[in-house]
């Protein structure tokens, strides 16, 4: 060490801003390694029906240096691209379509490269635009003959005596109904006409004959046009046609997200227990209680669902049109798929199974049960180059979890008002198990009433808010008279908490996993030690040099 005091400052100084420099580059160094973690882009296409949610995943994780992207092109787009390898995953509302009865060519997966995992639930709900001396309609309820014969253009006006009958209390206007369905390949049309099929035959039958569909005529992804009918592509489409000006007298099938999203009403549709009920995420709890997944793990359709005892279900919250949604998944390197986008999409999925599950009531999806969580834990770890975690479920604070493992979201579930069955007059109190805004019009877009409902509305007079109100006219949900941007799904409560008030906020998940001693950690500890010597030398050079000046000291 020199022993002049101006070198061995400058000396200090030197070291000094060499260490700061390389503080700095390896902090750096660090950080960029830590945000990317290797993750490699993956891209999926596929259903428009569960894409609001996936799309709030993929925004979710970016964070974490995972970039996903993802094309609602429509379910039977999405399986047909992953069968041509030209993306990574799939997203549908429905298997593979090995037999189609439809005259679509068959979709033929090879045996192992794939598996089915259910990613979110809802309820496939129908949108209108009506209105009754230019107040909307918000209470509109509809049987199932009914939909399917407005969906068929038997019923082809509002004020037809069929709807008539549904809504005693509505004087409904003598105006064209605009049925608007999907023009694309979607799982929503093959959910709903696999529900014509079955719990409509007759009518739906005698639809195929008028339109020269051959054979059984049952599920189909396309659906069968007529005059009078528009057809738009994607849930988007649909929901936008819908809510435009020119959409009144429009009703629609979309996910009840979109509805949501819109700010617009969706109908009651009656159940099997003789209840009008809508689609909230606690309805559909209830309602998949019912779904029978396929256990064999064996099987190529391992954890598909039959939906039968779903529509026939008794219990009096029952939504009819509730289903799963399947991420489709590679088990195989094939395509434009590899190793290294394995390990991005296990982890996407480790992340959106897990802590995206509590986002899904307050985008209008339902979460899945913890059965399907823990199954769907299984699926990740078949991808070719995942990073395997093992994940403590009860961490995850899904909506749906509770300590006896039965689903709470479906066993808190309010139960429908006395108003709310078929033959009664419309509810004017709240909507039951909705809260949804009185009566059977509202004087605003975002439709009135609050949490504990209003005062009746009439034809020529909207129902008022509740006790606590549903927040500004056009940022509210007609349906719920809730916030969309703040409600906690069905009953109102804030985001991220529970129907009995409980807080859910999830452990995180390690969604950038790392075995052993990695680049990263190495970097890390460099730049840990070059901050240590960056605060410690020039005390320690001060030290010597002091000591230099000072021999007896």
């Amino acid at each position: 060490m020199p022993r002049h005091p101006r070198a061995a400052a400058r000396t200090v100084g030197l070291l000094t801003a060499l260490l700061s420099v390389l503080a700095s580059v390896l902090l750096g160094s660090a950080g960029t390694a830590a945000a990317a973690a290797g993750y490699t882009p993956v891209a999926g296409a596929g259903s428009t029906w569960a894409q609001n949610a996936v799309d709030q995943w993929r925004k979710d994780v970016n964070q974490y240096g995972m970039r996903i992207s993802y094309a609602g092109t429509g379910s039977s787009d999405g399986r047909r691209q992953f069968l041509s390898g030209t993306t990574d995953f799939a997203v549908s509302d429905i298997p593979f379509q090995t037999h189609p009865t439809d005259g679509s060519a068959p979709e033929n997966p090879a045996s192992g490269s794939y598996a089915y995992m259910p990613i979110v639930a809802g309820g496939t709900a129908f949108m209108y635009h009506l209105t009754i001396g230019g107040k909307r309609v918000t209470s509109l309820r509809l049987s199932g003959d009914v939909l399917t014969k407005i969906f068929t253009r038997a019923v082809t006006y509002w004020d037809d005596a069929a709807i008539a009958a549904d809504n005693p209390s509505l004087k409904l206007p003598h105006r064209t109904i605009v049925p608007v369905v999907r023009s694309d390949g979607s799982g929503s049309t093959a959910q709903f006409t696999l529900w014509m099929a079955s719990q409509q035959k007759a009518l739906w039958q005698a639809y195929c004959k008028r339109v020269g569909r051959a054979g059984a005529c049952g599920e189909t992804s396309y659906f069968p046009t007529v005059p009078g009918m528009i057809a738009q592509s994607g849930d988007l489409g649909v929901a936008g046609y819908v809510a435009q000006g020119y959409g009144e007298g429009a009703i629609g099938y979309v996910n009840y997200s979109y509805a949501l999203n819109a700010h617009f009403p969706v109908a009651k549709v009656l159940n099997h227990a003789g209840y009008y009920t809508l689609p909230t995420p606690s309805n559909v709890a209830v309602s998949l209680l019912k779904a029978k997944i396929n256990p064999n793990k064996n099987s190529a359709d391992y954890l598909t669902q039959d939906l039968s005892k779903v529509y026939t279900d008794d219990d009096r919250r029952n939504y009819t049109l509730s289903s799963y949604s399947y991420m489709i998944l590679p088990l195989k390197v094939q395509g434009i798929f590899t190793t290294a986008k394995g390990k991005t999409l296990g982890a996407f999925a480790y992340y959106f199974m897990c802590q995206g599950q509590q986002k899904a009531p307050d985008l209008g999806y339902s979460p899945l049960p913890i059965n399907l969580v823990q199954a769907g834990f299984d699926q990740i770890r078949r991808i070719p180059g995942v990073a395997a975690q093992n994940i403590n479920i009860k961490g995850c604070n899904n909506p749906t979890f509770s300590s006896d493992g039965s689903n709470k979201l479906a066993k808190t579930a309010p139960f429908p008002s006395a108003c709310d069955k078929k033959g009664a007059d419309s509810c004017t109190t709240g909507g039951g198990a909705s809260g949804s805004g009185g009566g059977g019009t509202s004087g605003s877009p975002g439709g009135s009433g609050g949490t504990t409902g209003g005062t009746p509305g009439t034809d020529d007079k909207p129902g008022t808010g509740g006790t606590t109100p549903g927040g500004a006219a056009g940022a509210v949900d007609p349906v719920t008279g809730q916030n969309p941007t703040t409600s906690g799904g069905a009953t109102g409560a804030p985001a991220g908490t529970a129907t009995d008030g409980t807080v859910v906020l999830a452990d995180p998940v390690t969604v950038a996993a790392e075995t052993g001693w990695s680049g990263t950690q190495t970097l890390m500890l460099l730049a840990v030690l070059a901050v240590l010597g960056l605060v410690l030398l020039p005390a320690v050079v001060a030290r010597m040099l002091g000591s230099q000046k000072n021999p007896s000291a």
